[in-house]
């Protein structure tokens, strides 16, 4: 009896040593002096060749909890560590029984700088993790590894136990499957958006958008997606040392770079959209604004999408846009110019003085606008050459828009010889007033033909008009035509054109006579002529209606 007795009393004894911290277990394998000995006695009591989840548990100021609930919540704790990529230098870790954090005016020390939900306190003698880090652990560890991929975890890590090259077999498989899963799901991601990107918008814009375009959007969307899912997925891993962190940064950067790289061409989407809108407009310097914007959202995107890269690899973005603001201000003094042209080139495109396509003159600029950009606008002169002319110069200056004249002005006098007869002349300037109303081209409500002057050598006959012609080469055309027909009554006429005083000297030394009109015919017989003629060509000689 006394021999069961004594037996049965050492097994209470063992039992209750490795419970309680206080007694003889504790006292003699588990050293809680120091922040250092305490976290190093949670670490090493959970590695893989000295496994013993109740020794880590010690670790915890867990009084309420139950053996069983202390060692699950050390065991998620240091899968927290893992996941997250949290290195713990114990050289770095404080060895000093009486440490004291001044910042916070108490016992308290931090494993981790960018985490103070975890610290270790002060109780008693002994450093504990505090009741704040153990009441926060479930909820840290569901959001790493939520829909419950911690079971998955668990799994493998019960039924693989062999490692190749400080990994286990299961994370090598993990790590294929991951891989395997990317290659297929990009594909299946870039299809299926693919296809509804192209029912939503194709619709929404009429046919105007088609999948070719829409492509380079669903490849960077899925890509988002796939890196999304495998930031789920990389916790389980449990990959050693800095693996994790690196892993995590990485998937940190490639987050909001391939969000970046979706809202860049979205906002081609947008430029090829609001292109095709700018064709069906009559406004030619939209089509100009239209890229202008698209490279303006583009550099937006970009910089918003560097910062966002920048805080997700934990640079202080703060300090670095410190130092721009700071580095900016001294940039806007010594580019005064550049800002003044960019500012030009905004007034340009709110007072909208000219239009791609126009044929403007400034000073000694005289050209047709070709572009209109951010820094300076081009110009193609008659000569061919191109002419950059700063917009900040552009907007202060005086601008004459030929091309937005309703009408353009064909001035000129028509020489005759002296000895033309009165009645000639006068059925003459009546054919030229009718080429003016019979053109289709041509202002009718305002218009001057006239005999007006007594030239030196001729008689001047003004021929003042307007053209209705929306540019240049129209205005040209219609000039030669007109001139044309102008020949063509003189000659059906017999009017003779003037020559210079010079030529008409050289023809009388050399007596030339066939240059001399012979009007040797009555005025019945001229009119009866011009009215044969006028005939033949189809042109009525009644005064037109005023």
């Amino acid at each position: 009896m006394c021999k069961k007795f004594f037996c049965l009393v050492a097994v209470i004894l063992v039992s209750l040593a490795t419970v309680n911290g206080g007694q003889r277990k504790d006292s003699l394998s588990v050293n809680l002096s120091t922040p250092y000995h305490t976290i190093q006695t949670h670490i090493q009591n959970l590695s893989d060749d000295n496994y013993h989840p109740e020794i880590a548990a010690l670790t915890l100021n867990a009084e309420d909890l139950t053996q069983e609930e202390a060692a699950e919540l050390a065991i998620k704790l240091k899968q927290i560590y893992t996941g997250r990529g949290y290195y713990i230098d114990l050289e770095e870790i404080s060895k000093d029984a009486d440490y004291y954090d001044s910042l916070n005016n108490e016992a308290k020390f931090y494993p981790f700088s960018d985490d103070k939900d975890i610290y270790l306190r002060k109780v008693g003698d002994k450093w504990l993790y505090s009741k704040k880090t153990i009441s926060l652990i479930p909820q840290k560890h569901k959001a790493l590894f939520p829909f419950g991929t911690d079971v998955l975890l668990d799994v493998l890590q019960k039924y693989s136990h062999n490692k190749l090259l400080g990994l286990y077999y299961w994370q090598y498989i993990a790590i294929l499957i991951l891989i395997l899963f990317s290659f297929i799901a990009h594909k299946i991601f870039t299809f299926l958006l693919g296809e509804i990107f192209f029912r939503i918008i194709y619709k929404s814009t009429k046919g105007v958008i088609s999948l070719d375009i829409l492509k380079p959007v669903a490849r960077p969307a899925s890509l988002f997606l796939i890196t999304f899912i495998i930031g789920l997925f990389i916790p389980i891993l449990q990959l050693p040392g800095l693996s994790t962190k690196y892993v995590n940064l990485l998937i940190k950067g490639l987050v909001p770079f391939f969000g970046m790289l979706i809202a860049y061409r979205l906002v081609d989407l947008l430029g090829y959209y609001f292109e095709r809108l700018a064709q069906k407009s009559k406004s030619t310097l939209d089509d100009q604004l239209v890229p202008l914007v698209r490279k303006s959202l583009k550099i937006f995107v970009v910089v918003i999408g560097v910062l966002f890269i920048l805080q997700n690899l934990d640079f202080n973005v703060t300090a670095l846009l410190a130092g721009i603001s700071i580095g900016g201000l001294a940039f806007a003094l010594a580019a005064q110019d550049t800002i003044k042209n960019l500012f030009g080139s905004l007034m340009i495109f709110l007072d909208k003085p000219f239009q791609v396509g126009d044929w403007v003159t400034s000073g000694e600029i005289d050209g047709t606008v070709e572009e209109v950009g951010f820094r300076s606008t081009r110009v193609r002169t008659f000569r061919n050459s191109l002419v950059y002319v700063p917009n900040g110069k552009l907007a202060d200056a005086t601008i004459d828009n030929h091309g937005l004249r309703k009408f353009r002005r064909f001035s000129t006098r028509i020489r005759i010889n002296y000895d033309t007869p009165p009645e000639l002349i006068n059925q003459f300037i009546e054919g030229l007033r009718k080429i003016v109303e019979e053109h289709p081209h041509t202002r009718k409500d305002f218009y001057h033909v006239y005999l007006n002057e007594f030239g030196v050598s001729a008689l001047e006959i003004m021929f003042y008009i307007f053209f209705i012609a929306p540019d240049w080469g129209k205005e040209l055309t219609y000039r030669h035509e007109i001139i044309f027909q102008i020949i063509e009554l003189a000659n059906k006429l017999g009017v003779r054109f003037a020559l210079p005083a010079q030529a008409l000297h050289l023809e009388r030394v050399h007596d030339k006579e066939f240059l001399n009109a012979d009007f040797s015919m009555t005025a019945e017989e001229l009119k009866n002529k011009i009215s044969t003629i006028n005939q033949q060509k189809g042109i009525s000689m009644e005064p037109a209606k005023e």
